[in-house]
């Protein structure tokens, strides 16, 4: 599993399928199963609101990171559930905590 812990200023370029480019704010790292996802927030005014889900893996020298796409619905489904449920978890709310 990923060791990778995102902070308040951790952030990765997405570009996407017709070469765009979309600056998103790293919101989690989290384990579903065997496999590491990542939860990314789009830090531009046109995507508001919407995350973005991907599968995650990090080298273990640390060095590079790969997203991949969530092709099938059902895996798809039990991302999002387990996003939900970290976003409802008192140690969610620890990793943004102001104090």
């Amino acid at each position: 599993m990923s060791d990778f812990i995102p902070n308040e200023e951790d952030t990765i370029t997405l570009t996407l399928d017709d070469g765009t480019e979309i600056e998103c704010a790293v919101l989690a790292v989290f384990p579903v199963g065997e496999q590491d996802y990542i939860a990314l927030l789009p830090l531009d005014d046109e995507e508001e609101g919407e995350v973005y889900l991907y599968r995650f893996s990090e080298e273990e020298d640390g060095e590079e990171i790969t997203l991949d796409d969530i092709e099938d619905d059902e895996e798809f489904e039990r991302v999002s559930d387990a996003f939900d449920e970290l976003l409802d978890s008192e140690e969610f709310d620890e990793l943004f905590d102001e104090d």
